[in-house]
């Protein structure tokens, strides 16, 4: 069996997808609450994975990163009602990125049909680009134009980012 590694994970996000598009799903039935499916369905990919690949370290979701050893979180979303289960845990996040990966899975779930569960996509997205995109197109922007310091901190005050003056003084430090 060969070691999970980031491009693994990518080769059978779909195949898994697939997998569970292709038959009906009674575990989920009658579940309204995206939390629920999203838990089965995590678990359900980790089983997967745990099927086809090694690895020293398979995570708790309860306490950071789903799969520690690709820096990699594992999301379940519905296309009907996409929430992120996944808040950035402090401003400076917002701007400069998680600072782990994303396996972002897409679902509709439909329980009057026999295969109850379709998948719309399946994402992998590099911790380089997990930041708000508004947020560091806004930051861009002001920089391009000769903005400061202070421009700076009243973009961060303006797009309300959590966070008091030194927060925001921290985090024009590292912009």
């Amino acid at each position: 069996m060969e070691n999970l590694t980031n491009e693994g994970l990518k080769r059978v996000a779909g195949e898994f997808a697939h997998e569970l598009s292709t038959h009906h799903i009674s575990d989920i039935v009658g579940a309204s609450d995206g939390k629920h499916v999203g838990t089965y369905l995590e678990h359900s990919f980790k089983n997967y994975l745990r099927e086809r690949f090694t690895s020293n370290n398979w995570g708790n979701s309860a306490k950071g990163v789903d799969l520690p050893d690709i820096n990699t979180d594992i999301k379940f979303t519905s296309i009907r009602q996409p929430q992120s289960s996944l808040p950035f845990k402090d401003a400076s996040q917002k701007i400069f990125g998680l600072g782990y990966n994303l396996i972002v899975f897409v679902y509709s779930k439909d329980d009057t049909k026999e295969n109850n569960l379709t998948f719309t996509s399946v994402s992998f997205i590099d911790k380089s680009c997990t930041a708000d995109y508004t947020m560091t197109k806004i930051i861009r922007q002001t920089l391009d134009a000769g903005g400061n310091d202070e421009d700076l901190y009243a973009v961060l005050s303006d797009r309300n980012l959590p966070g008091d003056e030194i927060t925001y003084n921290h985090i024009i430090k590292r912009i």
